[in-house]
């Protein structure tokens, strides 16, 4: 099935997100039919600021974890029939504008996930983020056999099969981690990444953003942990290690953003 316009949804978990959640919506509403948000129990309005919006709106009473907001976001989505859907964040720091790079993307790739990495202008990216994003990806590698670009970010095209996937470990920031690994697992499917430019407080100085949900040092403790742990499990480490010494990255660049890919990245092809 091809994907467009009238077949996806938008799934954006909100948490405390009103200083930009409309802006977001608005732009997600310009590319898509469907628009679901989450409202992880917000006290400063959130759902509030959308009333008036075509789109439906999910209420938690109190905080439940992005993991919650995204497995309650998939089972709406399914409930309404869409081929896939695509995640984004609350907060303003992905461009409504990629979702149709992230929707050609997923044509070119029938089945995989798409992944907006954060490739574009890196050298703007505050460098704690950059090498804890590089230590994520590394570490997802273990879960799926093969190497993702920007394994860590938030804006992704989900198919309908691997948002049906059930009993997906994880709470919070490590779900969207053990999703990869669950589909890789379980359905063989792959992740191809497109290259997008993430906007932070800090070298956007004009825009205003709340700080973020993600806490390096604890979440990337509670990935790692989680990882590691679901690698003994399986047992294997070797064969595993050869797998994603012989699987690089696939980057998809159909319109050329990438001026310079690095030599280790595969372009899709």
């Amino acid at each position: 099935m091809t994907y467009d316009r009238h077949n996806i949804a938008i799934i954006i978990p909100a948490l405390n997100e009103r200083l930009r959640i409309r802006e977001v919506v608005e732009g997600a509403l310009r590319h898509a039919e469907r628009v679901i948000v989450i409202d992880d129990g917000s006290d400063d309005g959130t759902g509030e600021a959308l009333h008036d919006l075509p789109i439906t709106l999910l209420r938690h009473e109190t905080r439940q974890g992005k993991g919650a907001s995204l497995r309650d976001g998939f089972e709406e989505a399914l409930r309404q029939g869409v081929a896939a859907a695509i995640s984004m964040d609350g907060d303003g720091q992905h461009s409504a504008d990629d979702i149709p790079r992230l929707i050609d993307a997923g044509n070119r790739r029938p089945g995989w996930i798409v992944i907006g990495a954060r490739l574009r202008k890196r050298s703007q990216q505050p460098t704690y983020r950059r090498l804890a994003n590089e230590f994520g990806d590394w570490g997802v590698a273990w879960g799926t056999g093969y190497q993702i670009a920007d394994s860590q970010s938030g804006q992704r095209l989900y198919p309908a099969n691997v948002m049906a996937l059930g009993d997906v470990p994880g709470e919070d920031f490590v779900y969207e981690a053990q999703i990869l690994m669950s589909a890789a697992q379980q359905l063989g499917v792959r992740c191809v990444s497109i290259p997008i430019e993430a906007r932070y407080a800090d070298v956007h100085g004009d825009q205003q953003f709340r700080p973020s949900h993600f806490k390096p040092l604890k979440d990337f403790s509670r990935i790692t942990s989680h990882i590691v742990w679901q690698c003994l499990k399986r047992g294997g480490v070797p064969a595993v290690y050869r797998s994603i010494r012989n699987q690089p990255p696939v980057i998809d660049d159909a319109d050329g953003v990438l001026l310079a890919p690095s030599a280790h990245v595969r372009q899709a092809g």
